[in-house]
């Protein structure tokens, strides 16, 4: 095992991706595995939908919701199961991101509102916003006050649970980052996508909004997920005292 990590990171794969999508780059964990760069010891899979069991807290170093092709909303068995697995994970203070669905699963669970977004789909590589409360976060404090970010979603956190603070925002979503406790925050957007990505994940016919390129200069969500994943840490967990 990594000796920089006693204990795997959880990646918590929600449904999976058409199968197009899959030919072309794989099934959501392989995204994040090949973002952070992570080894076979660094990380295991669970897949609630297949009514894989989620793991117990002490076994993980935090986890990783993926976002998915399915909607919240619709309750699904395996959804609800995962939602009330989030609740428990925060009281034991595990780290959590969530990202894209695992962002609005997250919310949902911890009393917030997810439905259609009123503005419409957003698609593509588009600018957010990140608040004054955002440069005092300490996961976010390096991050510049606005750049840019791949995003593919219809539902958004259309009202943010009590006592979670939002952190960023896009023109058509008011809940880009929300922070829930400090060890668990989740964004709407995708950190581990990249320009092939969101290639593959386009509908055939859809339009792209944004730049349509890559990303110019320094990837900053790239560079969030990464400094998720050293909070999970053990040296991490040192310095801040946990």
């Amino acid at each position: 095992m990594n000796p920089a990590s006693a204990l795997p990171l959880a990646l918590i794969q929600l449904e999976v991706p058409p199968a197009d999508v899959v030919t072309q780059i794989g099934e959501q964990p392989r995204w994040f595995i090949d973002a952070l760069d992570l080894q076979p010891d660094d990380y295991l899979i669970i897949r609630p939908h297949l009514g894989e069991v989620l793991p117990d807290f002490d076994q993980i170093s935090g986890a990783i919701l993926s976002g998915s092709w399915a909607m919240v909303t619709d309750h699904a068995d395996w959804s609800e199961r995962s939602a009330a697995w989030v609740r428990a994970a925060i009281d034991y203070r595990l780290p959590l991101l969530g990202v894209c669905y695992g962002h609005q699963l997250m919310a949902y669970a911890l009393g917030g509102t997810v439905a259609d977004n009123p503005q419409g789909w957003e698609r593509g590589l588009l600018p957010i916003r990140c608040t004054e409360q955002a440069q005092r976060d300490p996961l976010l404090q390096t991050l510049p006050a606005g750049f840019s970010v791949w995003l593919s979603h219809r539902q958004s956190v259309v009202i943010a649970p009590p006592h979670a603070q939002v952190l960023a925002a896009s023109e058509r979503d008011g809940c880009q980052i929300l922070r829930y406790s400090p060890q668990a925050l989740s964004v709407q957007f995708h950190p581990e996508f990249s320009r092939r990505i969101m290639d593959a994940c386009l509908p055939s016919g859809a339009v792209e909004e944004g730049s349509g390129c890559g990303m110019e200069g320094k990837d900053w969500a790239r560079a969030l997920l990464v400094s998720f994943w050293q909070q999970t840490r053990p040296s991490f967990r040192q310095v801040q005292g946990a």
